[in-house]
């Protein structure tokens, strides 16, 4: 039987000394939830946010099989904690399930040139706008597909306005790339950036991250970065990250 968590210092040591934000969301109770195999004394547990879930402790099936009711996407990104928890996704999902690559970024609070960053606003040429996302801002960021992930975890502004922080850049109107909160924790956000294609290799994204960087270094929140690719690290590295470490994913389709 699966179990929802609620007292989630109960499943603290499961995933002990894992620096993921997203984890930190859940076992902070500020978004996603946490599920494990024993309500009491758990030896397995999940955390789900977004279309992210991880999973911790001893390796389940019943905890790999389960879908909440809540969750109705047909799209997950699973991490696992070891390769006997990859092994049993893989074998479970088959053909719906293709691992990949994806690259941690160190969280180092101090590292961040604001010079630097400030001059990356600057530069943005005339023809753009750059905003901070209100509520007008934040309904257009939900109409397209490309831009939805921007506020997509937060199911209201009301929600965005208390937990989220984001900008985006503008042209004639309507919004062409954009950096905000995919996720909160009580110490910082998780970044995601997106630029709608026809307006990439421009330099919008680093305006983008830059600006929202400082808003959080204002703010006194740390700005966390997990790369999809490869151009992500490049990008992160560009504002100040470092490279931490590779890890495996394995993303599910049909979900």
């Amino acid at each position: 039987m699966i179990y929802e968590i609620t007292d989630t210092s109960n499943v603290l040591t499961l995933f002990d000394k894992w620096e993921e934000t997203l984890i930190w969301s859940c076992l902070q109770g500020i978004m996603g939830k946490i599920y494990a195999d024993d309500s009491n004394k758990p030896t397995s547990a999940m955390a789900i946010i977004g279309d992210f879930t991880f999973f911790a402790g001893k390796p389940s099936i019943e905890l790999i099989s389960y879908k909440p009711v809540w969750c109705t996407q047909t799209f997950m990104i699973m991490v696992p904690q070891n390769k006997h928890w990859e092994s049993l996704i893989t074998q479970f999902y088959g053909k719906r399930a293709k691992t990949v690559s994806r690259y941690a970024t160190k969280k180092e609070p101090h590292i961040f040139d604001k010079g630097k960053l400030e001059k990356a606003v600057a530069s943005l040429p005339e023809q753009y706008v750059l905003s901070m996302i209100d509520e007008r801002l934040y309904q257009m960021c939900k109409s397209e597909i490309w831009s939805a992930d921007l506020v997509s975890q937060f199911p209201s502004y009301e929600k965005y306005r208390e937990l989220g922080l984001g900008v985006v850049i503008c042209k004639d109107n309507l919004i062409v790339s954009g950096a905000s909160s995919y996720s909160r924790y009580r110490e910082g956000i998780e970044i995601e950036v997106d630029t709608k294609e026809e307006y990439r290799r421009k330099g919008l994204a680093y305006a983008c991250g830059a600006e929202l960087i400082l808003e959080c270094l204002e703010r006194n929140l740390y700005p966390s970065w997990d790369a999809q690719n490869k151009r992500s690290v490049a990008l992160a590295e560009k504002l100040g990250y470092h490279y931490s470490h590779t890890y495996t994913a394995v993303e599910i389709w049909n979900y």
